[in-house]
């Protein structure tokens, strides 16, 4: 009887531990703005990494001076969203029939992405509910220039002096202008890298213009580069499209 009481006492100091510890509260999601800055109509796409994330079934059609917003789903399975976001332009054709982009292209569907991006400018995101530093985030060039991204943390603490986490990244510049001429597609609207994982002059061009965007793959191994910052105290990123 005396080890019976004992053992009841123990469960009951257990008990009472439990239910004063304080509940642990899923993270809030992020959300993402999408500002059209510029004189066309732009549909934003997206695609994500082959991780598991769950990429977006409706995403905003963008007339000139207009915004929208999305939740990321980083609560739900698999507890993460990383993935990009990009503007389709030069769009035509109906929805699931004859759709097309003439930049960004990605499938039919004029509101998702059914297949890979065509080389656009990129605004990227790993949100990780496991990482107490993500939100991470960067806009990439690294695959071609169409325009011009800056991805802006909101309700977040200035940057320290010099920049560092929760820094504006992306610059509102565009950069065709400094696109080597055997570089440039589409009319003049597009400047592809000839190569993604080495320096060339597209990527010392750009990024003489623009040093907080990635401008090829490796850049983020250059001592003293800009290209990525985190701001795991933001609710959410403002995209706009300059």
């Amino acid at each position: 009887m005396h080890l019976r009481r004992i053992l009841f006492a123990l469960c009951s100091l257990l008990l009472a531990t439990i239910a004063a510890a304080p509940v642990a509260h899923a993270r809030t999601q992020h959300t993402v703005t999408f500002v059209n800055g510029t004189k066309q109509t732009l549909w934003i796409g997206s695609t994500v990494n082959a991780d598991g994330s769950v990429n977006f079934a409706k995403l905003p059609r963008l007339a000139p001076g207009q915004s929208a917003t999305v939740t990321i789903p980083e609560a739900s399975a698999p507890g993460h969203w990383r993935g990009k976001f990009f503007a389709r332009q030069g769009c035509t054709g109906q929805s699931g029939n004859g759709f097309h982009c003439q930049i960004g292209d990605c499938g039919p569907a004029a509101d998702h992405c059914t297949t890979g991006e065509q080389p656009a400018s990129l605004a990227e995101f790993n949100f990780d509910a496991g990482d107490s530093l993500a939100p991470w985030y960067d806009v990439s060039y690294v695959n071609a220039f169409s325009l011009p991204i800056t991805i802006s943390p909101r309700n977040a603490p200035a940057p320290p002096p010099g920049g560092g986490s929760c820094e504006q990244m992306g610059c509102p510049e565009n950069l065709l202008p400094y696109c080597p001429s055997g570089d440039l597609t589409a009319g003049g609207k597009l400047c592809v890298n000839p190569n993604r994982d080495a320096e060339t002059s597209y990527s010392r061009n750009l990024t003489s213009h623009c040093p907080k965007a990635y401008t090829w793959s490796k850049q983020d191994t250059v001592p003293g580069n800009r290209v990525m910052r985190q701001c795991s105290s933001c609710s959410g990123f403002t995209v706009t499209f300059h």
